[in-house]
């Protein structure tokens, strides 16, 4: 076993540890967290407040500051779900679930054999979105690959549960999704990571242009799967409502601009039912278009 796969079960470790607190005691766990990164002004709090000048839409109607606030506080709650939900059997995270809309169209679309995209937005908790997938089926889901060895390992102990097939966002990950979706399967992807430039197209977030992945649109005209927008919604009472939507058609088609602004429009749409349950705290817009003229809109103490 070399050190990084060590490194990476003693920090699943901890992370059980953390995991086996009662969900109450996650959740205050959670909230004081949020108020610590508000009271020390940290870097996830200084990159939503700058997100909030960005995109004002993001506040949901809330005064800026107290919208970070509301931000941090889901931010802190999702990081100690996420443990709770790495660490546990998948029967205890599925009764995280009270409800379920839009089954019928994963139903439908899997009844017709091309398979199925779930694009799934950060919002609410997309590690408990993974449980509910692989629940009922194989589900092959891409990931951004961690920078340290140790980080990779430990993502594969947190995520490699029973029907996880984990692929790296790498150039080499449409062979194995495509025939995942000839084979009729499901397959996950986050749609509002930055790529690499050459592996994206800039289309409009909120209003200002992002760049954005292009793989779910290059699958989707390819393979003919159906896309729909997935997403576990959090209650007040720390419980979950999961959703399913049928993504715009547009998302196939062969114009890759047209198809990642239908894309983003459907994220966007996901993002405004609660906005503070958006990944705010998140740089999305630190890649301009070439030859805009545009600089980094993030200052130097949010990188």
């Amino acid at each position: 076993m070399s050190a990084s796969d060590v490194a990476a079960r003693l920090l699943y470790a901890l992370a059980w540890l953390v995991g086996r607190l009662p969900l109450r005691t996650q959740q205050g766990l959670g909230a004081a967290l949020a108020r610590f990164a508000y009271w020390k002004n940290t870097r996830e709090a200084k990159v939503t407040r700058r997100n909030l000048a960005l995109v004002p839409e993001a506040a949901g109607g809330m005064e800026p500051e107290q919208a970070v606030r509301a931000i941090l506080a889901q931010t802190g709650r999702n990081a100690f779900e996420t443990l709770r939900i790495w660490t546990r059997p998948r029967r205890d995270n599925l009764a995280l679930v009270k409800a379920v809309h839009g089954e019928e169209h994963l139903q439908a679309a899997l009844a017709a054999g091309r398979g199925v995209i779930i694009a799934a937005p950060h919002y609410g908790n997309w590690e408990l979105l993974i449980e509910f997938m692989a629940a009922r089926g194989p589900f092959s889901l891409v990931y951004r690959v961690p920078e340290s060895r140790t980080g990779d390992a430990f993502l594969r102990l947190a995520r490699g549960g029973e029907n996880v097939r984990l692929v790296p966002a790498e150039a080499s990950a449409m062979r194995p999704l495509f025939r995942a979706l000839q084979a009729g399967e499901v397959v996950g992807i986050t749609p509002d990571q930055q790529p690499k430039l050459g592996n994206g197209e800039f289309a409009p977030f909120f209003g200002m242009q992002a760049l954005t992945l292009s793989l779910i649109p290059k699958l989707a005209a390819r393979s003919g799967a159906t896309v729909l927008m997935g997403f576990a919604e959090r209650g007040a009472d720390g419980r979950f409502e999961v959703h399913f939507q049928p993504a715009d058609p547009a998302v196939a088609d062969p114009d890759l601009a047209r198809a990642t602004a239908a894309m983003n429009a459907g994220i966007e749409a996901v993002a405004r039912r609660d906005p503070s349950q958006y990944q705010w705290t998140y740089k999305r817009y630190t890649l301009r278009p070439p030859g805009s003229g545009e600089a980094n809109p993030y200052p130097r103490d949010c990188r």
